[in-house]
């Protein structure tokens, strides 16, 4: 077998490995990255490239159904679902290949395509070939889990991966899994016209949430149409002529659901079960997620993980911050940690939800003593003129520090806002400081401060 050398190998060319590579490349290291599937990895194939691509499509056909609200006429909206996807391919498509065209003009940098494997903990085979390095990342990312359902090998099914590729609106989609990739497809497909019912194991959707968060986003979803099914305990798939009928245990509703498409949105499973690891000796947890240490570095000396691999994580952003900390640590002679980061994401329903730190049950779980500031959408002069008033603003303040410990936007342009209380939390400016910044007039953002000015214990 050809052995060849290198000083680092990348497996994996999502969105850690092809930044790292580039600084390892530009360090004057000789770096190998290998990838077996599509470079760019889930995010730009089949995560958020794709899926924000198509609820873009989603909010310009309900805005044009809502014309007449800001004094606009228009004829019948029609779904063209082949040029939706046709569109979402070729934005995929040329961000992909910006990746790849990137990871191509890094000198010292060789791509292979193929499988890895690690036989040794500095030495890697793909393709027949034995590649050797003293430094091996780990970004291999994840792939939708698929539960066992009882009836789920007598229907067909689909995933959050492969109802990216329907050229047709379903007649009636039912997702099962209510949380963040559920939520977000059922919207959109609603929104494309298909009827659609989310079915949920717990007696509410999105359970991570406080309770205030889940009822507005029902309350949001039902509002276009969308028919909810919580506390489903027990879920079967059966064939039913030519649909599915979704057989559900729940307090109340019918007990069968009769489906044209089923999508299971019940979270994912890292793809680490083929890489050799059980061989190297690399510990992975339960779940298959690779065990790190708060610099990323696993059991074996020479052997780091990054992305969704190693369940501190399931983000893009987090992905990346995982780059910075592996970057910064192994060559500028840092020491920043996981730990050092916090929580922060979006959930891209329309509106969109915006979060960061604790919710104000984890915050009250951790013994600290609050103060909530909240102000309903319909209270912000510029959703109240944009015409999109659903949603709130919550905000939670340790009572003793001063510090904020967390907040939610729900509503227009809360996956933007957010980031100002993001930018405090990092910055560690207490609320009685950030109450004083004159924020502009009129965005969403400048209701902070004055929610700051009013909070209640």
């Amino acid at each position: 077998m050809k052995t060849e050398k290198f000083d680092a190998i990348v497996i994996g060319a999502g969105q850690a490995g092809p930044p790292l590579a580039g600084r390892l490349s530009s360090s004057g290291m000789r770096v190998a990255v290998i990838e077996r599937k599509l470079i760019g990895g889930t995010c730009v194939n089949i995560g958020c490239t794709p899926t924000k691509t198509l609820v873009a499509s989603a909010h310009a056909a309900h805005v044009a159904r809502r014309v007449r609200v800001y004094g606009v006429e228009t004829g019948p909206v029609m779904v063209d679902m082949q040029a939706v996807k046709a569109r979402k391919d070729a934005v995929v498509r040329a961000s992909r290949q910006g990746v790849e065209d990137w990871l191509r003009g890094m000198n010292n940098c060789t791509i292979i395509r193929g499988h890895a494997k690690m036989t040794g903990a500095d030495t890697v085979d793909v393709n027949g070939s034995r590649l050797v390095a003293p430094r091996i990342f780990l970004n291999v990312g994840s792939r939708p889990a698929t539960p066992d359902i009882p009836g789920l090998s007598d229907v067909p099914v689909l995933t959050s991966s492969t109802l990216l590729d329907l050229e047709l609106v379903p007649r009636h989609l039912v997702v099962i899994g209510g949380s963040y990739v559920g939520l977000e497809f059922a919207q959109t497909f609603r929104r494309f016209g298909a009827g659609v019912t989310i079915v949920e194991k717990a007696d509410r959707l999105i359970a991570r949430e406080d309770y205030d968060i889940s009822a507005a986003v029902e309350d949001i979803l039902k509002k276009e149409g969308i028919v909810i099914r919580t506390a489903a305990e027990c879920v079967r798939l059966e064939r039913n002529s030519s649909e599915i009928a979704v057989r559900v245990d729940c307090s109340s509703g019918p007990e069968k659901i009769f489906a044209s498409h089923v999508l299971l949105a019940l979270g994912r499973r890292p793809n680490t079960d083929d890489l050799g690891l059980e061989t190297v000796g690399v510990h992975v947890n339960d779940a298959g997620f690779i065990v790190v240490d708060e610099e990323l570095a696993t059991n074996v000396k020479g052997i780091w993980a990054l992305g969704d691999c190693n369940g501190r994580g399931a983000f893009t952003h987090t992905a990346y911050n995982d780059y910075e900390i592996v970057a910064e640590n192994l060559l500028d002679g840092g020491s920043r940690r996981v730990s050092q980061r916090i929580p922060s994401y979006g959930v891209f329903i329309d509106p969109p939800l915006g979060r960061v730190g604790w919710t104000e049950r984890e915050a009250a779980a951790a013994g600290h003593r609050v103060r909530i500031g909240k102000r309903p959408m319909t209270r912000v002069a510029r959703a109240r003129e944009r015409g999109e008033t659903l949603g709130f603003m919550k905000i939670i303040v340790d009572a003793d520090s001063d510090l904020i410990l967390g907040g939610a936007i729900l509503g227009v342009s809360g996956d933007e806002a957010v980031h100002g209380l993001l930018g405090a939390m990092n910055t560690r400016l207490t609320a009685s400081e950030f109450s004083r910044i004159v924020p502009i007039h009129p965005t969403v953002s400048e209701l902070i401060p004055t929610i700051l000015h009013e909070l209640q214990p």
